[in-house]
């Protein structure tokens, strides 16, 4: 099949699906929808792949938008992350159609706009104008967000969360609006071909602007730290698929964005754009992880743990330009491999992961760590499942994240020492590469916390004792995304032609430049094979239990009999998420700055007499609390003091009228 009949089949799927859940009864309603989601993600990846291997793909549509028209057109970078979304919706449709029918969620708007969604997430990385990028964008925003607010009628957090993210997200298109606007008008055209032939001839400031701009408005919707606010938000409250949709692959997207207009547009840079957003990768790895780490909400914990992954992504995005820059395209491209590598392992260990958390709400109807833990008796299949993602999301062996997180690190680790590179960047590398370290610490913790506390020891609230397994639908989109954790873990080498044809786009050089990326990472496979290890490991564990067994079956009975006076263990004996996050906590206490409240309620016959005391701690994002709090403060009060403005008086309307009138008449006719 050619990628032209692919996506129109894909087209097809998504569109007749969004009218059928609008005109259907609600009862069939998720079951369409999932249905059009699963189809539109498997023709997106059937022409994904076939982009890959060479087909062409070029669609031009000059009257269908005004002005501008639309344009479509593939390449291996594109294709490659056509392949990445499309592969993730194919789950999550097949969990949606039962998650979205025992949930109550059949409403029209949200069943109507999921497949939308996913079209219009497909429909970005082949957008080949100014114009056709910012629609697809745009509604990108839309469609989701018209499925993020399915349950504001009955919790108020999902509405506050979808003003967050609708803001963050049109702020960030209006930044990308100003910068491609930019560019277009120095290139004398909105086409791809014209912004890549004018790219490497703008002036350093133009192309600084354009940069600035496109991190800006691409990085707020990858969630990269200071723009991050809406992410943990929006992927809590959101319905479980829909986070999986928006956390493993429509951030990706905002990858994709700063690859395409950094090196591909614009034809790479100064190093300072690069070691900016090298900074705001480690930045966002490191405070993404530690909020994650002390988080006790399991989907925030998730939410957080994308703003980590992306840091890393866009580490070594960066890396990848500094590399570039100094004359290196060997190592850029091994960088820019193992982004693309970790966003491919991400894609397939967050969409398992979501979907996992989404069946422990379903069944606790909570998604408080500290009332859970006990699912594994009656939710086996969730928690070995839930279990196969965090070991992925883990930096070891034979998780996911191993494999890119080892070849970034290696592309760091020899960096610096040509002799050619800046101080700036001497010093970037090492910091670059205690980031990567302390983050996969990190992680190891985070995840050992929200799959053991979570899923294990004795149920610690009447929700979890009552949990029942998923149903079947839903445990079949899990196992689809665990099969492909397994597949990226133990054979990495799978996803090597595709990578790096999308690399040889970034960063051009001849077949000896992406020969070479391959031989990088054959030799990291041979001296570290990811599926010999994970074997090694498996024997290992296998082992320990049977020698615990054997060895300690004789004092099983002795062990029972002397308890220390304690009794059977209880809920109350155990770790709670709190508990075992608090020793990092204090570890990590002036960066992370928890507030701390006792309150204590004496008896009014005496103040000697405590009847309760209440103690509280939380920690609060303390980037949001510095940088939005005030603004969000400034803003309350300016909307305060413009009411004084709407007195209802005509006159003083139109005095404000013909004041305005002037002042624009006076900008024209200075700067006209």
């Amino acid at each position: 099949m050619t990628p032209g009949l692919a996506l129109l089949a894909s087209c097809a799927a998504a569109i007749g699906s969004a009218v059928a859940a609008w005109l259907l009864p609600c009862g069939v309603r998720p079951r369409v929808a999932g249905a059009g989601v699963a189809l539109t993600g498997g023709f997106g990846l059937v022409a994904g792949i076939a982009m890959l291997a060479g087909a062409p793909f070029a669609v031009a549509a000059p009257g269908l938008l005004p002005l501008a028209g639309l344009a479509f057109e593939g390449d291996p970078l594109g294709a490659l992350f056509v392949c990445v979304v499309s592969a993730v919706a194919v789950p999550v449709g097949v969990y949606a159609a039962s998650y979205a029918r025992s949930h109550g969620l059949d409403d029209r708007v949200p069943q109507a706009a999921l497949p939308l969604f996913v079209l219009a997430m497909i429909a970005v990385p082949l957008a080949s104008s100014v114009a056709t990028l910012l629609v697809c964008w745009e509604l990108t925003a839309l469609t989701s967000l018209a499925v993020l607010v399915a349950e504001h009628r009955g919790r108020p957090e999902v509405a506050s969360a979808a003003r967050w993210y609708a803001v963050m997200t049109h702020l960030g298109f209006l930044a990308l609006l100003v910068g491609l606007s930019v560019l277009a008008g120095e290139a004398g055209g909105g086409g791809f071909a014209a912004l890549r032939a004018a790219g490497p001839a703008l002036s350093p400031a133009v192309a600084g602007v354009v940069f600035v701009a496109a991190v800006v408005g691409f990085g707020s919707k990858a969630g990269l730290v200071p723009l991050h606010a809406w992410l943990p938000r929006a992927h809590a409250e959101a319905p479980s698929h829909l986070s999986a949709l928006m956390s493993a692959a429509m951030v990706n997207l905002g990858v994709y964005g700063i690859v395409r207009v950094g090196f591909d547009l614009l034809g790479g840079g100064p190093a300072w754009w690069w070691l900016a957003l090298l900074g705001l990768g480690a930045l966002s790895a490191v405070y993404g992880i530690l909020q994650a780490a002390i988080s006790t909400d399991l989907k925030r914990l998730l939410g957080r743990s994308t703003t980590e992954n992306m840091g890393l992504v866009l580490l070594g995005v960066g890396a990848a330009g500094l590399f570039t820059t100094a004359g290196r395209p060997q190592l850029a491209a091994l960088a820019l491999t193992a982004a693309f590598v970790h966003l491919l392992g991400h894609a397939a260990f967050k969409t398992l992961l979501f979907l996992a958390a989404g069946s422990v709400v379903r069944a606790t109807g909570t998604r408080d760590l500290d009332a859970l833990g006990g699912l594994r008796p009656t939710m086996p299949a969730t928690t070995a499942l839930f279990g196969v993602g965090a070991l992925a999301a883990s930096a070891l062996p034979p998780g996911t994240a191993f494999v890119s997180e080892w070849l970034l690190l290696q592309a760091l680790v020899h960096g610096p020492g040509s002799g050619q590179e800046s101080t700036a960047v001497t010093i970037a590398m090492p910091l670059a590469v205690a980031a990567v370290a302390l983050t996969a610490g990190l992680s190891i913790a985070t995840f050992v916390k929200a799959f053991g506390v979570g899923f294990l020891a004795r149920p610690r609230s009447d929700a979890a004792a009552g949990a029942t397994e998923a149903p079947s639908g839903m445990l079949a989109g899990m196992g689809l995304a665990a099969v492909a954790c397994a597949v990226l873990a133990w054979a990495p080498g799978l996803m090597l032609p595709a990578v790096s044809a999308a690399v040889a786009v970034a960063v051009p050089g001849s077949p000896a430049v992406t020969g070479l990326v391959s031989l990088q990472l054959a030799g990291v496979a041979g001296v570290l094979s990811p599926a010999l290890l994970a074997l090694a490991l498996v024997a290992g564990t296998v082992a320990v239990v049977a020698a615990v067994r054997v060895l300690g079956g004789g004092n099983r009975r002795a062990a029972r009999e002397w308890e220390c006076g304690g009794g059977p263990l209880t809920a109350r004996m155990e770790y709670t998420a709190t508990s075992f996050a608090e020793p990092l906590q204090r570890v990590f206490d002036d960066v992370l700055a928890p507030e701390t409240s006792v309150d204590v309620d004496h008896y009014d016959e005496s103040r000697y007499l405590v009847r309760s005391v209440a103690f509280r701690r939380q920690v609060p994002d303390r980037i949001e609390r510095r940088l939005y709090t005030p603004v969000l403060a400034a803003a309350r009060e300016w909307g305060r003091r413009g009411r004084a403005l709407a007195d209802g008086s005509v006159h003083r309307y139109l005095g404000y009228g013909f004041v305005g009138l002037c002042a624009l008449l006076a900008v024209l006719a200075v700067f006209g």
